[in-house]
């Protein structure tokens, strides 16, 4: 008998995770993707001598790539080193940043003047937050849910001493534990993970931290980030999997409840057993399959994470006062966090995210050189349509952190590339530039989020960070699971 096709558009790493897990049960999968490469938003940037990870430069839940491949019964051809300090955290008018640290004797040194009884704050919150985290990964995060209403009767079964934290930001919740702007600051970083703010992320997300500095820690590739993509993709290329680069799908041909294939804006048809999307979950549904609940109107209402503006640098000199990756802040946190994602106006003072790879793969930056990578979190193109001002943003971004480190890197500058909000939404299908896809709300997580099963078509599946259960590099490899389990479900299999 002949293996079922499947189509997967979209080869981020929701999409050849799916594909890796589908040829391990025999499936023959074909790849349609828009950019010229494989990885989505994991993508690399190769230039003047440079290599640079285009977006995520480290990830958590180092164990669900070992997940991955022990489903697929397959080595891990992945080496992986775990990042200490975690991240440097540098204040306006603090020459010395703060390190943060697994080791809780060591992180409370870094807040001894600012913080009294660090450690034992600190395992408290963590304590509770540790709780709530294994509370919850097999109710909301590692299943399924068929409806709303089996959402909703899922967290019944969330322990009742967990639900304050539902209806509470993450700010308050930090409130509750720590006294120092400082430690509220550098632990609320991880709202910006998800694309948002401590003031508007639900308190639940204070398990991050406990996954940062609890549980597993921050981690990255041996060769780069890109590796993953890299390895994936060999396994798949000797598997007989084909991939069609530069290929953007425009339409769907369907037959009563059934998707029959996928057109190509050069009219190409991909015909496929079942299809799966790897392109925003919410957008592509009103884009591709014009459904009113998701037409751009109500896209724009619904709850977007913050747009990514991003600067490539390569740098002739070492920086050795920067760690692999470190965050450059002000002191007006609450007031830039309200305001700068709404606006129409670029930042005057930005916040940033520095990440340096070559202290990890030196193999990244000719020798005596960095590749830097600055991220500058910036609204969406809902509130910010004209990037006219990117070169002088980016000069802005970078004469404050060569103030701050002490080095001149304009000066120094070998090689520079900028990616605005427009960038990303032309390149990745990125709806008005949303780094991360669909944020975290309350209306917006769990069964809350847009199915990784159609509404009307039978063999229609999606992965990736805007279905269940979320953004991250390890949830949307949770993701591909998910979606693996419908299709095998739906096909008798399991």
């Amino acid at each position: 008998m002949k293996n079922k096709k499947v189509l997967i558009i979209g080869s981020g790493l929701g999409g050849l995770a799916t594909a890796l897990r589908l040829t391990s049960k025999g499936y023959e999968v074909e790849v349609v993707e828009k950019y010229h490469q494989a990885g989505g938003r994991l993508n690399q940037l190769c230039k003047d001598g440079f290599t640079f990870d285009l977006g995520p430069s480290f990830f958590s839940m180092s164990y669900e790539f070992k997940e991955l491949f022990d489903y697929c019964k397959i080595p891990n051809p992945l080496v992986i080193k775990e990042l200490n300090p975690l991240y440097a955290v540098y204040f306006e008018n603090r020459l010395k940043p703060f390190l943060i640290y697994k080791d809780l004797e060591k992180l409370a040194k870094e807040f001894v003047d600012v913080e009294a009884n660090m450690v034992a704050k600190t395992e408290k919150y963590l304590s509770a937050a540790g709780k709530l985290f294994h509370d919850t990964e097999d109710i909301v995060i590692r299943r399924n849910f068929n409806s709303k209403s089996d959402y909703l009767m899922q967290l019944t079964r969330v322990p009742l001493k967990h639900s304050p934290k539902m209806f509470r930001s993450m700010w308050t919740e930090l409130e509750k534990n720590f006294d120092s702007q400082e430690v509220k600051v550098i632990f609320s970083l991880v709202s910006f993970f998800l694309g948002s703010t401590p003031f508007q992320t639900p308190a639940v997300y204070s398990l991050l931290n406990y996954t940062e500095l609890k549980h597993d820690g921050y981690w990255n590739v041996e060769g780069g980030m890109y590796k993953i993509v890299e390895e994936i993709k060999k396994i798949l290329d000797q598997r007989g999997v084909k991939f069609h680069f530069n290929t953007e799908i425009q339409s769907i041909i369907t037959d009563s409840k059934k998707a029959k294939s996928a057109i190509s804006v050069d009219g190409r048809e991909f015909a496929a057993d079942y299809i799966v999307c790897n392109a925003d979950a919410a957008s592509f549904r009103g884009k591709i399959l014009k459904r009113a609940k998701y037409a751009q109107v109500k896209l724009d209402k619904m709850e977007w994470t913050l747009a990514p503006f991003t600067i490539y640098l390569g740098v002739k000199g070492k920086m050795d006062n920067l760690h692999h990756h470190n965050y450059f802040l002000g002191t007006n946190f609450k007031d830039y966090a309200d305001k700068i994602f709404s606006t129409g106006i670029s930042p005057k003072k930005p916040y940033y995210y520095v990440n340096v790879s070559s202290r990890s793969n030196p193999n990244c930056a000719p020798e005596g050189s960095e590749n830097m990578f600055i991220l500058c979190p910036v609204p969406d193109l809902r509130f910010k349509t004209n990037w006219q001002d990117s070169e002088t943003l980016a000069d802005t971004i970078i004469a404050d952190l060569s103030k701050r480190i002490g080095y001149d890197i304009a000066a120094n500058t070998l090689s520079r590339t900028i990616l605005t909000p427009i960038d990303w939404e032309e390149k990745f299908n990125l709806y008005k530039g949303s780094g991360l896809g669909l944020a975290h709300g309350l209306n917006q997580i769990g069964g809350f989020r847009p199915s990784n099963k159609d509404e009307e078509f039978d063999n229609l599946y999606y992965v990736g960070a805007s279905t269940v259960p979320g953004t991250g590099l390890p949830i949307v490899i949770i993701s591909s699971k998910l979606t693996t389990e419908r299709i095998l479900k739906d096909d008798g299999k399991i």
